[in-house]
């Protein structure tokens, strides 16, 4: 008997549908005068543990299957992680930054690949012959006892393609002035101990290396046609995904035979990662402040998907920004 998909993915199917036969009609002049239709690039964002890389490879299936037989191609954030001996320079680069002790943060990818593999699928309708082809990288976390590595090959991606899926935990996040992060800095965080950043030892300078770094991405987020947010609900931003987290570490431990971080672990882990929501998050709607009073919205706006899921990531709300 065929499983029922999660209510999520119809919602994401039919936006991604939407969004590819506006942009299939908005190339249509430029595909008679002989050029390809480039393929519609969609970003998919969600925190750890929300179910956003499970939704996303679903999405794949339900497109790539009848009665809509697309060309699908996924490409994670993750793989963009610099190897691992760049990690290592970065965090002893700066001794002092926890955010960038490690994988996830902006500033922990490599901005230069990200960019090259972006233009190269935005292009890849136009390539023919033989070496018509993509290759994505792939980053294996399992490597050097968890810290990972880039995997020696990755993904090969042929033409034609209809859909790319993006996705990753902070892609469309935006950085802010710095006046901005000074006064998020000190405002409470919505559910979590007060005095959160202090006790987990960040400084305001912390947060402002990632503010810089986090820039050089933005070239990355122009590529993007649509979006599709999946998001906690407004009352619970940051809670929730511990819980997520953390049973998402317990199911992969009682498949593997009990390998993986213990709950103390993870709490850490996920303690790395409230930065970015807090700071960056709401890029993904309001864009760029390039200079005070003027605010560019992001390339998505008009395009966008929300999906705001409840504790059990059940689906709350569904509406377009």
């Amino acid at each position: 008997m065929t499983e029922t998909p999660p209510e999520a993915i119809g919602h994401m199917s039919t936006h991604v549908l939407t969004q590819l036969s506006a942009h299939r009609s908005r190339h249509a002049g430029k595909d008679a005068a002989g050029r390809t239709v480039p393929p519609l690039i969609v970003g998919v964002q969600g925190p750890q543990g929300s179910g956003k890389t499970f939704l996303t490879s679903l999405l794949h299936d339900a497109l790539q299957s009848p009665p809509h037989n697309l060309s699908i191609a996924v490409f994670s954030l993750d793989d963009l992680y610099l190897p691992h001996d760049g990690l290592v320079s970065l965090a002893q680069a700066h001794p002092h930054n926890p955010l960038l002790r490690g994988r996830g943060q902006p500033g922990t990818h490599d901005v230069p690949l990200g960019t090259q593999v972006l233009t190269k699928l935005k292009g890849i309708n136009d390539l023919t012959g033989p070496n018509a082809q993509v290759e994505l990288p792939s980053f294996d976390k399992s490597l050097f006892n968890g810290e990972g590595d880039r995997a020696p090959s990755g993904t090969i991606v042929r033409p034609p393609v209809d859909v790319v899926l993006f996705e990753g935990w902070c892609v469309g996040f935006y950085p802010i002035s710095r006046e901005e992060v000074e006064r998020r800095f000190v405002r409470p965080v919505i559910g979590l101990d007060e005095g959160f950043f202090e006790e987990r030892g960040y400084k305001v300078e912390d947060v402002l290396e990632i503010n810089e770094r986090l820039s050089s991405y933005v070239s990355w987020w122009e590529s993007l046609d649509a979006f599709i947010q999946i998001k906690p609900p407004d009352e619970h931003p940051y809670t929730h995904i511990y819980k997520w987290r953390l049973q998402q570490e317990h199911n992969m431990k009682a498949r593997n035979g009990g390998k993986g971080m213990t709950d103390e672990q993870v709490e850490a882990f996920v303690d790395r990662y409230i930065p970015g929501y807090v700071f960056f998050g709401d890029g993904v709607t309001e864009g760029l402040e390039e200079s005070p009073g003027h605010r560019k919205l992001p390339p998505w706006i008009g395009r966008g998907l929300r999906i705001q899921i409840g504790e059990s990531r059940e689906v709350l709300r569904v509406d377009n920004f």
